[in-house]
Formats: structure tokens, C-alpha cells, sequence
């Protein structure tokens, strides 16, 4: 049985290939939809697990590979914060706002929602 860092790296490890493969499917010229795809997938996913795991329907063990392995990895602040440096670089002001905008109004709306539905959901 793995233990719960075992847990997070095998999440980690699935949850970066995913993000890779987005990355890799959707190419990023004018706008970064793949990062702001996988940030606001992942808050929506984080969302309903930590509902999940608020009701106990999910085991600790289960949320750690999930939330902190698969999502952790999956979603990402750092390329974020790279792309959008790199936005305000070429001075590309109107992306810019509406990619910050996006991710850090949206993406913790998109939480909120979907750990309040999920919780009304499983009661």
C-alpha cells in the first residue's frame, strides 16, 4: 500500500501528464485557453472533492492523491503567473486583464459553486 506521499507523487505524476497532454493538444498563440482551461477545470474538480471529502465520501488517502497529486499537478500557478508576465512583456493589455480577471475571479467562483452544488447534492 502506498503511503500518503506515495499517494500525492502518483497523483502528481498523472495529474502532469494530463496537464501536458492540454498543453500540447491546445497551442496557446493569442490567448493561454490551456492554462485557463486547466486552472478552471481544476478549481471546479477541487471544488466537488472538497465536498466529497467534507461528507467523508471520499478517504483521506483518496483526497490526497485527487486533490493535493492529480489537481495539484494538473492545475498551475506558475505558468500563469510566467504567461501573464509575458502578456504585460509584449504589452498586450486587454489579454492581459481578461486573463487575470479570469483566472483568479472565475476560477475561485467556479469553486464556490461547484463545492456548494456538490454539497447540496450529496446532502
Amino acid at each position: 500500500m502506498l503511503t500518503q506521499w506515495g499517494m500525492v507523487a502518483l497523483g502528481g505524476a498523472i495529474g502532469a501528464v494530463l496537464r501536458f497532454y492540454i498543453s500540447e493538444t491546445f497551442p496557446s498563440e493569442a490567448f493561454p485557453w490551456a492554462t485557463l482551461s486547466v486552472n478552471l477545470i481544476g478549481s471546479v474538480l477541487l471544488g466537488a472533492l472538497t465536498a466529497f471529502a467534507a461528507a467523508n465520501l471520499v478517504s483521506e488517502t483518496t483526497a490526497l492523491l485527487l486533490g493535493a497529486g492529480v489537481l495539484g499537478a494538473f492545475t498551475t500557478m506558475s505558468t500563469f503567473s510566467v504567461e501573464t508576465a509575458m502578456l504585460i512583456d509584449e504589452e498586450r493589455w486587454v489579454t492581459v486583464i481578461g486573463y487575470v480577471a479570469a483566472t483568479a475571479v472565475i476560477g475561485p467562483l467556479l469553486a464556490l459553486a461547484s463545492w456548494k452544488g456538490t454539497q447540496h447534492l450529496v446532502g
